[in-house]
C-alpha cells in the first residue's frame, strides 16, 4: 500500500467544503500505522475529520492504527505522488505568475511565451519573461538578446535584460557562447532556477510568464510544488503525438493543484495568401475535443505563418514586426482573455 493510495481514499471525503486530501500537512506510514498532520481551517471540526478519515480508511489495507494530530492554519494543496506536503513561495514583487508548458518539444512553445508577455505588454501591464529552459534556453534568440550579460545590485540579486519594455532572464545570459551547453544534474539545475526566481531584482511586475522546459520531469515537478503559480498555459499542436504528451503535462499540473487557465492551439491552420482559403494542415478538431475531455477553455488559435519563423530568427516577436497580422490578432485576444480571467479569479 502506497502512501498515494491512501491520499486518493481521503480525497472522495470532504469537511467544511475541502477534501480531506487538501488539508494534509504530513503523511507518513510506518508499517501498518498511519500517521496524518491535518492543517485545520479553523476550530470545531477535529472529531469530524477524525471520523470521516477513519470511515475513509476502514477498508484499506494493511492499515490497522490511524494516529491523527492537528495544527492550524491555512490549508495547502495535498502532495503530489504520495510526496511530502510542500509550500509554495511567492515571487517578490510578482502579482501574477504564468507557467507557459507543453510537456513536448516541438510545438512551439517558446514562442508563445515571448508573443503572449509582449501582448501583456502591449495592454499596458507590467510583465517578465523567465526562460527556465535550461538545457536549451531560446528566449534569447527569439527577443535578440544574444550575448546580452546579466548583473547584480547592491543586494546582490541579478538584474534581468530588458527588451521591448519586457524584463527578461534566461540561463543564455550567463553562458560564454551560445554553443556552450549546459551539463548539470538535477540538484544543480534546481539551485539555478531557484535563484532565477528568488534572487532575481523583478520590480514590480503584473505579470510574470515562465516558460518551462518540454516534459514533465524534475524541473516542472519541482516548480510547480514550490513556487506559487497563479496557473498554467497549456500549449499543443493539433497532431496526436502531440497531444499525447500534452495530456500528460495536463495531468500533471492537476496533481500537484496548479489550475490550468486554457489551452493554445499553435499551428492550427494555414491561410493561403492568394485564395485566403484555410487549411488545417495537421487535422482540424482534435484540440477541441481534448479541451473537452479535460474540462479546459481554448484561449486561442494560433495560425501557421512563415512570418512568425522569420521574424523570430531576427529577435523581433511576430506582435511586433507584423501587429496587423492574423498571427498577432490572435495573440493579442489569447492575452486579453487570460488576463481578464485572471483578475475576474
Amino acid at each position: 500500500m502506497a502512501v498515494k493510495d491512501i491520499v486518493d481514499a481521503l480525497r472522495d471525503m470532504t469537511v467544511d467544503n475541502m477534501r480531506l486530501s487538501e488539508l494534509i500537512k504530513d503523511i507518513k506510514l510506518i508499517g501498518s500505522t498511519l500517521e496524518v498532520v491535518y492543517r485545520l481551517p479553523k476550530k470545531g471540526l477535529e472529531d469530524e475529520i477524525k471520523q470521516k478519515t477513519y470511515k475513509a480508511l476502514e477498508h484499506v489495507p494493511d492499515v490497522k492504527t490511524v494516529n491523527i494530530r492537528f495544527a492550524e492554519g491555512v490549508p495547502e494543496p495535498p502532495p503530489a505522488f504520495g510526496q511530502p506536503a510542500f509550500t509554495r513561495r511567492q515571487v517578490e514583487g510578482v502579482k501574477h505568475l504564468i507557467a507557459v508548458g507543453s510537456g513536448k518539444g516541438g510545438v512551439g512553445k517558446s514562442t508563445v511565451s515571448v508573443n503572449l508577455a509582449v501582448a501583456l505588454l502591449k495592454q499596458g501591464y507590467k510583465v517578465g519573461l523567465l526562460d527556465a529552459d535550461i538545457y536549451g534556453p531560446s528566449v534569447p534568440t527569439l527577443l535578440g538578446v544574444k550575448g546580452e550579460r546579466v548583473h547584480v545590485d547592491e543586494r546582490n540579486k541579478l538584474i534581468p535584460v530588458e527588451k521591448y519594455g519586457l524584463k527578461v532572464l534566461s540561463i543564455g545570459f550567463l553562458l560564454p557562447s551560445e554553443d556552450t551547453p549546459v551539463i548539470w544534474r538535477g540538484p544543480m539545475l534546481m539551485k539555478a532556477l531557484t535563484q532565477f526566481l528568488f534572487d532575481v531584482n523583478w520590480g514590480e511586475l503584473d505579470f510574470l510568464v515562465l516558460d518551462l522546459p518540454p516534459g514533465t520531469g524534475d524541473v516542472q515537478l519541482t516548480l510547480a510544488q514550490n513556487v506559487h503559480m497563479t496557473g498554467a498555459v497549456i500549449v499543443t499542436t493539433p497532431q496526436d503525438v502531440a497531444l499525447a504528451d500534452v495530456k500528460k503535462a495536463t495531468s500533471m499540473f492537476k496533481e500537484v493543484n496548479v489550475p490550468i487557465l486554457g489551452v493554445v492551439e499553435n499551428m492550427a491552420y494555414f491561410v493561403c495568401p492568394d485564395s485566403g482559403k484555410k487549411y488545417y494542415v495537421f487535422g482540424k478538431g482534435r484540440v477541441l475535443e481534448f479541451a473537452r475531455a479535460y474540462d479546459l477553455q481554448i484561449l486561442g488559435s494560433i495560425p501557421m505563418d512563415p512570418e512568425v519563423a522569420e521574424t523570430s530568427d531576427k529577435g523581433v516577436p511576430v506582435v511586433i514586426s507584423h501587429p496587423e497580422s492574423e498571427v498577432s490578432k490572435a495573440f493579442l485576444g489569447i492575452a486579453k482573455l487570460l488576463s481578464e480571467k485572471i483578475l475576474r479569479r
